[in-house]
């Protein structure tokens, strides 16, 4: 059975540290006989979301960019795997902005779709970029893929980076499980089909408390 992992690059640099450490992921997820594609994003203009809710009428993002051209392909994957750079401790802008409106914008249903993300730093801010793009997948029923350290590379330069052992070590590993998971919940869906989702109440505290 084909399945397929979209890899997104949020860094301006395609060859630079966070490209250099989604190859060594890409490279494993062919070895697990798990597809992937990756798309740059970094270098391209996109604009935020302004919650304007036209795509629930349309079913796609008012603004016909890029968002609009993955989000089919997002569908069409069993995983999603988000790179960034970190920049004063959180992603990168531009991702953050392409995000919420891939994320707010598509309604098909992601449950059980497996989510990642790789950040990379020259010292320290990785952390809280990790926890800020993972809050995209918590929210949607997506199961995260850990790895045997935070899924992060170091350094300024992709060379650094090569320098990086642990890190280049960790996205194997993040490889390894992401293709296990991904075949692991195939096989749960042919057995037992996906969890039921609960939908319709919110909680809104209209009476003021």
């Amino acid at each position: 059975m084909r399945m397929k992992v979209l890899i997104l690059n949020g860094s301006p640099r395609e060859k630079g540290c966070v490209g250099r450490a989604l190859r060594e992921l890409e490279n494993t997820l062919k070895n697990e006989g798990i597809e992937s594609e990756t798309i740059c994003l970094g270098n391209k203009d996109i604009r935020g979301c302004i919650a304007c809710r036209t795509c629930v009428k349309n079913g796609k993002c008012i603004f016909d960019d890029i968002v609009n051209e993955v989000a089919p392909k997002f569908e069409e994957a069993d995983g999603i795997v988000i790179g960034t750079p970190v920049y004063y401790s959180h992603a990168n802008g531009t991702i953050i902005s392409f995000l919420d409106r891939l994320f707010f914008s598509t309604h098909f249903n992601k449950t059980m779709k497996v989510g990642a993300t790789v950040v990379s730093s020259r010292r320290a801010g990785s952390t809280s970029a990790f926890d800020e793009i993972n809050k995209y997948f918590t929210i949607c029923n997506m199961p995260i893929v850990s790895s045997s350290y935070w899924n992060e590379v170091h350094g300024s330069k992709a060379e650094d980076v090569e320098k990086d052992l642990e890190g280049l070590q960790t996205m194997r590993n993040l490889g390894r499980n992401m293709a296990f998971m991904i075949k692991s919940i195939h096989l749960g869906k042919e057995k037992f089909g996906l969890p039921e989702v609960e939908r319709g109440t919110f909680t809104s505290f209209s009476d003021g408390l």
